[in-house]
């Protein structure tokens, strides 16, 4: 039986007949600081809007890509991924923030994960699997299209959790001994798990905003590198999406 007609299943995310299909490729921005002003300077330059449901959505004057954001936390993630891949979207990166875990990451490393380990709630809904990873192929895309940009990237494992503030020296520290975990985020693990589930590409670019395997937290948000990496890495995957 295939996901699309289990009979078990209450609502279905679908295209419904007054809305327009998008392109196969595109961003997902989840952080809001980030969404609305990048999704504005874009619609100011001639893209389109589109509606989705408590996010938005705008699409390229060649109907090449989309911009989609914000969608912050795992459930709302996976809810705009659902509706985005019902509209037509087959090749997904996320954008977003991460904390780092492992000493070797620092604010303002762009990071494109290999792996997620699911600390959420919304995974277990689709895969059985705690340990799950991005498309390899879009992955590794990714990866060689930032080196050809002279973007230096890192990777590794993420964990994803929904509780910020419920975060351990000891769990992250145990994490990333045992683990391999190098970073922190509240999304990623959950959509590599719809991804898998609808079978479409996934991957993702996170800069690391702060740190968080020291002493004491260590912030980086207000910093002006990490400002200036984040704009790095968002010009460098405009390019990717617009290629």
């Amino acid at each position: 039986m295939s996901v699309e007609n289990d009979p078990d299943i209450v609502i279905f995310p679908r295209k419904n007949r007054n809305e327009k299909s998008i392109p196969e490729r595109g961003l997902l921005l989840v952080n809001p600081t980030e969404a609305k002003p990048r999704i504005d300077t874009l619609l100011d330059s001639g893209w389109s809007s589109r509606f989705l449901f408590n996010s938005r959505l705008c699409v390229s004057k060649n109907d090449y890509s989309f911009v989609a954001g914000p969608a912050i936390g795992a459930p709302m993630a996976a809810l705009a991924m659902e509706k985005l891949i019902a509209l037509g979207a087959r090749r997904i990166v996320l954008c977003g923030w991460c904390g780092a875990v492992d000493k070797k990451l620092a604010v303002g490393d762009i990071v494109i994960p290999d792996s997620a380990l699911s600390g959420e709630g919304t995974s277990p809904y689709y895969t059985g699997e705690s340990e799950i990873a991005p498309s390899g192929s879009l992955t590794a895309e990714l990866r060689d299209f930032f080196r050809g940009q002279g973007v230096v990237t890192a990777t590794g494992r993420v964990w994803s959790t929904d509780a910020v503030y419920r975060e351990k020296r000891s769990q992250l520290a145990q994490l990333n001994r045992s683990r391999g975990v190098v970073a922190i985020d509240m999304e990623f693990s959950a959509l590599c798990a719809v991804a898998i589930f609808r079978k479409i590409e996934f991957s993702a670019v996170l800069i690391v905003s702060d740190e968080v395997w020291g002493e004491s937290w260590s912030p980086g948000f207000t910093k002006d590198h990490f400002r200036a990496r984040k704009e790095a890495a968002y010009e460098v995957l405009q390019k990717f999406i617009s290629q």
